[in-house]
């Protein structure tokens, strides 16, 4: 009598338990669907299309960042940057006043020229006076940078090189206005055979190129030696010559040349890497400037 009651509370039961379970997956069912139309409209409204973002193939993106045209393009003929009266006054007795042309692979970027004075006085005692003018062109370059952001850099190496050069004592850096953009002077005192010779190195940068003067002077054979500071004025005044002498071989219209020089002839071809380095003459020379014992020595 009690069995078919029991089945049929059961039944009941069950009956419940499935009525209570339909608002859960109902509700579940609902959440799922405005999840998904939310989703949906994201997708659809808020991301921009390929061809409104610029990020297609036509797209200003794309394009690569240019460096600025270098100012200058070619160089003067390193020989002809100084006047004659500038060297009259800093090499009076050379023998060739039209200077040596030291070597390049490539005129248009790099160049330099010296000169070297011996005025002999024999026992009595002789001056001798050494003179470079090296000049430096750098290309503007996608990958290196532009010109005038080389020839910085190839400036900064200089002046480091030159308070750096090997034997130098009491070595004095001075920041010099008026010549080019920037320019640093860096004196010293080096010793050859017995001999003190006043070095004085100016390294000017105007625009993309550097123009680097280096001038020392001696007194051999018991003479007395030069004035620091007279041996410095000269190098300024050449340094203003040689940086005028580039500027005006760039001249629009102009001949390509300096007050005092003929036509450099240089080409408009792209320094190489080996330019940033800088071209500072024959290797002989490199630390003090001064030329071989041989040449600095008095004749008897």
């Amino acid at each position: 009598m009690h069995r078919p009651a029991q089945r049929q509370r059961q039944r009941l039961t069950r009956v419940l338990v499935g009525a209570a379970a339909v608002p859960v997956i109902l509700f579940a069912s609902a959440c799922s669907s405005d999840s998904g139309s939310d989703g949906d409209k994201k997708d659809s409204g808020d991301k921009p299309s390929a061809s409104a973002s610029g990020g297609g193939t036509g797209g200003s993106g794309d394009k690569a960042a240019t460096v600025e045209k270098a100012a200058f393009a070619k160089l003067p003929e390193p020989c002809a940057t100084l006047s004659k009266k500038t060297l009259g006054d800093l090499v009076p007795a050379a023998k060739d006043k039209t200077g040596k042309t030291g070597t390049s692979d490539d005129v248009s970027t790099r160049g330099n020229c010296t000169w070297d004075s011996l005025d002999n006085n024999g026992v009595d005692g002789s001056q001798f006076r050494w003179l470079r003018v090296s000049l430096n062109r750098f290309e503007s370059d996608q990958s290196l940078g532009s010109g005038a952001k080389r020839a910085q850099t190839n400036f900064t190496k200089q002046v480091t090189d030159a308070q750096a050069a090997k034997g130098a004592k009491g070595v004095k850096t001075t920041p010099v206005q008026g010549v080019g953009d920037q320019a640093t002077l860096v004196s010293y005192d080096v010793k050859k055979d017995k001999d003190t010779f006043k070095q004085q190195t100016l390294v000017a940068r105007v625009e993309n190129a550097v123009v680097t003067v280096d001038y020392n002077g001696a007194g051999l054979a018991g003479d007395k030696s030069p004035e620091a500071a007279d041996l410095a004025k000269d190098t300024q005044k050449a340094g203003k010559e040689a940086v005028a002498a580039v500027a005006a071989a760039n001249k629009a219209g102009g001949s390509g040349t300096s007050g005092a020089g003929k036509p450099s002839g240089g080409s408009d071809k792209g320094s190489t890497d080996k330019s940033d380095k800088g071209d500072k003459g024959d290797e002989s020379n490199e630390g003090s400037g001064a030329k071989p014992k041989s040449d600095a020595k008095p004749k008897s």
